[in-house]
């Protein structure tokens, strides 16, 4: 190999190496920052388990109830609809009679 062809190839090597080390630090700074954040957010939710466990969050606690009561409502209302459908399905799929629609009166102009 010439030794043009072998500096060339040392050059992009160790400029390679550069770029990839400053990559490597801009990934553990983004990673400290998103563990910062995600403790910030963990001390949170321990936080507000800690009040609804206490129950000194009554506005939370009232909320939560008036969804879980929602709840309930919806899906004894989903299966009330569901159970009507199939109803409607099964009426349907039975053979049914055939009606003839009436004449219409004849009218003298």
């Amino acid at each position: 190999m010439p030794k043009e062809s072998k500096d060339t190839i040392i050059e992009q090597l160790v400029h390679n190496n550069m770029a990839l080390q400053d990559k490597t630090a801009e990934l553990i700074v983004s990673i400290k920052e998103l563990t910062k954040r995600m403790d910030n957010m963990v001390k949170i939710f321990e936080e507000a388990a800690k009040n609804i466990k206490e129950g000194t969050d009554k506005p939370l606690m009232d909320k939560l109830q008036g969804l879980l009561d929602q709840n309930q409502t919806i899906a004894k209302g989903l299966i009330l609809l569901e159970k009507y459908v199939r109803e409607k399905s099964a009426m349907s799929s039975a053979p049914q009679q055939q009606f003839q629609p009436k004449p219409l009166p004849r009218s003298n102009f």
